[in-house]
């Protein structure tokens, strides 16, 4: 099993690895150049977000800057925002439904570490210092509206409908249809 099939099954896997590294560089790569457009460049900015992210439906938006791990584990989609200065830590699948708003500052981390140090913090074969890294996938439901400044955290589920309220911290499930806020994120009516 390569590293890349190890984290996007939710093991443990080599985050030094060369392969992930060069699809990493790629991602910053084309991230850079997505950035520096101006912003009216829609045609070169939709050609390029559709080279960064793995998939992408009609009529998206993805305003600038957006910072991504990988890119290519992201799934937009169609008639979806994604708003300015968004983090999408993509080491395990984003997946964002259609009809969805993501508002500006929104934090989406897929990354999961472990909490005790002696198990976070390896030595490997070759004798180098190393870190247990695996990942848990995101997946956002269609017609969401996630408010400016939400941190996602890795393995949560927003279902369809669900509205999450600027600066909220999601650290669980969302059921579709429900309205939540906060740090944590709690439901706050159906």
């Amino acid at each position: 099993m390569t590293e890349k099939e190890k984290m996007l099954c939710g093991k443990y896997y080599d985050t030094r690895d060369l392969a992930l590294r060069r699809l990493s560089s790629n991602a910053k790569d084309l991230m850079r150049v997505y950035n520096s457009l101006p912003a009216e460049n829609m045609d070169l900015r939709n050609q390029i977000i559709h080279l960064l992210f793995g998939s992408c439906g009609e009529n998206v938006r993805v305003n600038q800057p957006v910072w991504v791990d990988y890119g290519c584990n992201i799934s937009l989609g169609a008639n979806s925002l994604i708003n300015m200065n968004c983090t999408l830590l993509d080491t395990g699948r984003i997946t964002i439904g259609n009809n969805t708003l993501i508002g500006p500052d929104v934090k989406i981390y897929t990354a999961v570490h472990p909490v005790s140090a002696a198990a976070r913090i390896y030595t490997d074969e070759a004798g180098k210092t190393a870190i247990r890294t695996q990942a848990a996938p995101v997946t956002i439901g269609n017609n969401v509206w996630i408010g400016g400044g939400t941190i996602i955290l890795p393995g949560v589920t927003v279902g369809d409908n669900a509205v999450i309220g600027a600066g909220s911290v999601v650290t669980k499930p969302v059921p579709a249809n429900t309205v939540a806020c906060g740090n944590p994120c709690t439901i706050k009516k159906h």
